[in-house]
């Protein structure tokens, strides 16, 4: 899959933080990134790597129906 809008995807790790009621430690200990990994995300001064957007991706799917929409606004279908 592939982001439909790469600026917002601080929009989106903040969105799934949100969501599953985590502080940003406890969802970079989640993800196996440090604090100051989604920090960066979240205020745009860095992007996920490819396996980092994978893992969010997972995330999102386990979430069941509020992830399918996160993931559609974030994520085309197409590869």
């Amino acid at each position: 899959m592939n982001l439909t809008k790469p600026l917002q995807i601080a929009d989106l790790v903040r969105d799934l933080r949100g969501q599953l009621n985590l502080s940003q430690e406890k969802f970079a200990e989640r993800l196996g990134v440090s604090f100051k990994t989604v920090n960066r995300w979240e205020n745009g001064h860095t992007m996920p790597s490819p396996m980092a957007l994978k893992l969010i991706q997972d995330q999102l799917q386990k979430m069941g129906e509020p992830g399918k929409v996160l993931l559609s606004q974030y994520f085309s279908k197409s590869k």
